[in-house]
């Protein structure tokens, strides 16, 4: 491994994640002698993981919708890397390598066997004959001179190649390898890093015994969330929610997570309001709750009228606690907009993914960082957010792709 020549490999990529492999896959298929370089024992780790309850592969929205999905405001090099790979591309990618995918009823794009293994196997099978050679537990630690430094149970070793290609996730999962450790080399190196912060994560709620003791780990299932951004505009989003021992979890709190996070930091706190009964309206409720409930107790009445018992119930009751006294109206628009007051974002080691990294005002429009020439960097070490859906791995190939191919062109010019 210890150099021996010029440049050892003309395109070196630190990191065997979707992105780095999309990377070496550009890099090769144009004819780059390519390393891939993994801290873990094996490629993918965090891929495989993500694919165990059924590989969320991509979505089947295209163009402007697919662009929203990562905010009001994406970087120009983010576009262009999704306007040339998109979610149709993902697909034509994946039958490429003999999977074949479908879509379903949410929009989302699975593998038709919903298993991530097979499609990683043929992945790096095909980048074995493309010639690409891999290299498992070096951990990257930074650069001598232009020699990349890596730690292995050998003992350290340097390796120089013409390019190189950062890939090395964000800093959730740290146990499969995606700690961050990244970003205070970047920074000694004078590449500008927004700070890390957990996404598409949970929130922290100060509950009250009775309702942590009784509807912890239990689900609400089809509610409608709401929140205001700090900008004033009201975001939604349907879905599941889970109720645990710290606050709540779910698919539809990850949707609204970039807008509450950023509410906690400018304010301490953010209001998260609940819709309990999204089928309904305000006026109807109001209508059933005010019918005479006679010796009925209040919870068969509240049942009877509104369909709320048990965990919605009991959520009900924590953000209205005198709800048996309330009148009809102010009882229904509770139950439309039950508000809770988030604490804090959990920590990013638990989230599924990571904002912040990489500012695109350090790149150019191939990703390559201006402080380091030469050096390029995709996936989720870059600074941008998007929900899950699909939308995540869509943009780590999109971004792999994009700086595999302008490291291989760096490196025809440097030759």
């Amino acid at each position: 491994m210890t150099s021996r020549r010029p440049a050892d490999h003309d395109v070196a990529v630190i990191g065997g994640g979707p992105a780095g492999l999309m990377a070496a896959e550009a890099a090769a298929s144009r004819g780059a002698r390519v390393a891939v370089f993994d801290a873990m024992a094996s490629c993918g780790r965090k891929f495989l993981v993500a694919g165990k309850g059924g590989l969320n592969l991509t979505h089947q929205e295209t163009g402007d919708a697919l662009l929203a999905r990562y905010g009001d405001a994406s970087p120009e090099a983010l576009r262009a890397a999704l306007a040339t790979f998109d979610t149709r591309a993902v697909r034509a990618w994946a039958a490429g390598l003999g999977i074949e995918t479908f879509v379903g009823s949410s929009g989302r794009v699975f593998p038709s066997d919903l298993k991530a293994a097979p499609l990683l196997r043929r992945w790096l099978e095909r980048l074995r004959r493309q010639g690409v050679t891999f290299h498992q537990r070096h951990r990257w630690t930074g650069w001598n001179g232009d020699a990349l430094c890596f730690e292995t149970p050998a003992g350290e070793v340097q390796v120089n190649a013409t390019a190189t290609v950062l890939a090395l996730g964000g800093a959730s999962w740290p146990r499969l390898g995606s700690d961050g450790g990244w970003v205070a080399i970047l920074e000694a190196a004078g590449i500008d890093v927004a700070p890390l912060a957990p996404s598409n994560c949970g929130f922290e709620v100060r509950w009250s015994e009775h309702l942590r003791t009784r509807a912890a780990g239990q689900p609400l299932k089809t509610v409608v969330l709401s929140c205001i951004d700090e900008r004033g505009v009201t975001r939604t989003a349907p879905g599941d929610l889970l109720l645990t021992e710290y606050g709540i979890e779910g698919g539809c709190v990850y949707a609204l997570s970039r807008y509450l996070r950023e509410t906690i930091a400018a304010h301490g706190q953010a209001t998260l309001s609940v819709d309990l009964a999204p089928a309904r309206d305000t006026q109807a409720l109001a209508e059933a709750l005010a019918r005479p409930r006679g010796k009925q107790r209040f919870a068969r009445h509240l049942e009877r009228a509104s369909g709320l018992r048990g965990t919605r119930a009991l959520l009900l009751y924590e953000t209205l606690p005198d709800a048996p006294r309330q009148d009809a109206v102010t009882l229904a628009r509770a139950i439309k907009d039950a508000r809770l007051a988030l604490t804090a974002a959990r920590p990013v080691e638990e989230a599924i993914s990571s904002a912040g990294g990489v500012r695109f005002t350090a790149l150019d429009e191939s990703l390559m960082a201006r402080a380091k020439p030469g050096v390029f960097i995709a996936g989720e070490m870059l600074d941008w957010e998007a929900p899950t859906g699909g939308y995540l791995l869509t943009a780590s190939l999109a971004t792999g792709r994009l700086a595999g191919c302008g490291a291989t062109e760096a490196a025809r010019v440097t030759r």
